[in-house]
């Protein structure tokens, strides 16, 4: 059984500088994945998405199933991971609740404040305006989480919560409940 710390928060909420300074936190080693790691590698052909040539809406589904699957094969190889993504479709939370069954998921919703997130989508300048504000207002209705986080209290104490949740052990998210 691998250990899955799941960050789940609005685009710019801060769940990226939470990951890194877990992984430089945690005791033993912990894989980052996030899709913006596969868009910034140069993995998905942003550029041919962006320029009409490809429609996103069309790939998107297949790219997320893909991902979703790769998770569980990476948990399943033995790997721990930290997990950062946006439950915005359908299904995705029952689909990753079942390919993740096996593993222990410690999950956490990263919150953060609606005038901070535009901030921070401005610095970015690599996301449309609002999105962020958008994702806020929705993704976190109805998800049950072992842990709720706000990123302006900090980085050194969110990752200090995640590791006391992480090692307590007590699990009462959707991702625990069979």
């Amino acid at each position: 059984m691998s250990q899955i710390i799941f960050l789940h928060g609005a685009s710019s909420s801060g769940k990226s500088t939470i990951a890194r300074a877990l992984q430089r936190a945690l005791p033993q080693p912990f894989w980052h994945v996030s899709v913006d790691h596969l868009r910034d590698s140069g993995v998905i052909p942003m550029e041919r998405f962006r320029s009409g040539e490809f429609d996103w809406q069309v790939a998107r589904p297949a790219l997320f199933e893909g991902f979703h699957r790769s998770l569980a094969a990476y948990a399943d190889a033995g790997n721990d991971l930290i997990i950062e993504h946006i439950l915005d479709t359908e299904g995705w939370p029952e689909k990753l609740h079942d390919l993740l069954r096996q593993h222990d998921v410690l999950f956490v919703a990263v919150h953060c404040s609606i005038p901070l997130l535009r901030e921070r989508e401005r610095q970015r300048g690599d996301r449309s305006v609002g999105r962020a504000e958008k994702d806020q207002s929705t993704i976190h209705a109805g998800r049950v989480y072992d842990l709720e986080l706000n990123s302006e209290d900090g980085v050194k104490a969110n990752v200090t919560a995640i590791l006391k949740a992480l090692h307590s052990g007590v699990r009462r998210s959707e991702f625990s409940q069979t």
